[in-house]
C-alpha cells in the first residue's frame, strides 16, 4: 500500500520545497496539495513553478490535490466557502471558476487526482443543492480531464455527502471515471466506517486517514482516536482498486510532526501485517 501525506498537516505555512523534502524523509512516497492560498497558491505562477519543479526532480509523487474549500489567503476564523452546490447560480460558477484555477496547476505539474467536497460542512439536504452539485461536476470533469485529473468526491460530515447521496451522484453523472476519495474521521462522525467503506469500495481511489473520538473532526493521529485501525487497514488492503494510506492530519501546536509521521506509517506496516496473517 502506497504511503502517502497531505500537506495539510502544515496548512497555516507557506509551501515550499523544504516541507516537501521533510515529508519525503518521514516515508511519504508520494503528496496531497492542500489548496489553500495563504498554503499553496495555486494561482501564483511562481509559486506553482517552485513546486512543481521539486516534484520534477524528486521520485515522490504528486498524487493528488485538495480542491480549495475557501476564497480566503488566511487560514482559519470566518472564512468563505467554495461551494460547488450553491444553488444560486452566480455563486456555483465563481466556485467553479477557482476549482477549475487549482485544476490548472496540472498544466505545469501534474498530479492524478482533484479531491472534491460536496457542499459545506454539516450542510443539509436540499433538492436544489443536489442538482447544482450534479452541474458542477460534470462540468469539473469535462474540464478535468483533458488534463490527465481525474475528480475524487470525498465524503464530509454533511447531508449532501452521506455514501448513499454520493452513490446517487455519480450513477446520474453516469461517469466510470468519477471516483471516491474515503476519509476515515469523516465516516467516523457519520454512519460509521465499515458502512461507509462498504457503500463506496467500488469507486475509492484514494483515502483520507485520520481519527477523532466522534465528538469533531479533530484530524488526529491514527490510533489516538476510535477508529479500529487493524480492521480498516486490512479493508482499505482488500478494496477492489488498493487505494494509498493517505494522512491528512491536524499538525497545529503539534510538536515532531515528521517523527509522528514515521511512526504512523510504521503502525500501517504493522496493521498490514495483521490483515495478511
Amino acid at each position: 500500500m502506497l504511503k502517502a501525506a497531505s500537506t495539510y498537516v502544515y496548512v497555516r505555512e507557506r509551501l515550499h520545497p523544504g516541507l516537501l523534502e521533510g515529508l519525503a524523509r518521514a516515508g511519504a512516497q508520494a503528496i496531497e496539495l492542500f489548496a489553500a492560498r495563504g498554503h499553496f497558491d495555486y494561482s501564483n505562477r511562481n509559486h506553482v513553478r517552485e513546486i512543481g519543479n521539486w516534484f520534477k526532480e524528486n521520485t515522490t509523487q504528486f498524487h493528488s490535490m485538495h480542491s480549495p474549500m475557501f476564497y480566503d489567503m488566511e487560514w482559519g476564523g470566518v472564512m468563505t466557502a467554495v461551494n460547488i452546490a450553491d444553488p444560486e447560480r452566480k455563486g456555483r460558477i465563481e466556485a467553479m471558476d477557482e476549482i477549475k484555477r487549482a485544476l490548472e496547476v496540472a498544466e505545469t505539474a501534474p498530479f492524478r487526482y482533484l479531491v472534491q467536497h460536496v457542499g459545506n460542512s454539516y450542510e443539509e439536504f436540499d433538492p436544489r443543492k443536489f442538482d447544482a452539485a450534479l452541474t458542477s461536476v460534470e462540468h469539473l470533469r469535462a474540464f478535468a480531464k483533458p488534463l490527465g485529473v481525474t475528480i475524487l468526491l470525498e465524503n464530509i460530515p454533511n447531508q449532501l455527502s452521506t455514501p448513499d447521496r454520493l452513490n446517487e451522484l455519480r450513477n446520474t453523472v453516469h461517469r466510470e471515471d468519477l471516483g471516491f476519495c474515503f476519509d476515515s474521521g469523516h465516516a467516523l462522525l457519520g454512519e460509521g466506517v465499515e458502512h461507509t467503506f462498504e457503500q463506496m469500495k467500488h469507486s475509492i481511489k484514494s483515502t483520507h486517514l485520520h481519527d477523532n473520538i466522534q465528538d469533531k473532526d479533530s484530524h488526529l493521529w491514527p490510533g489516538n482516536g476510535k477508529i479500529d485501525w487493524p480492521g480498516l487497514t486490512a479493508l482499505l488492503k482488500n478494496a477492489p482498486h488498493t487505494p494509498p494510506a493517505l494522512l491528512e492530519i491536524d499538525g497545529e501546536k503539534q510538536k515532531n510532526v515528521l517523527a509522528e509521521i514515521t511512526r504512523t506509517f510504521e503502525k500501517i506496516d504493522q496493521w498490514l501485517e495483521q490483515a495478511s496473517a
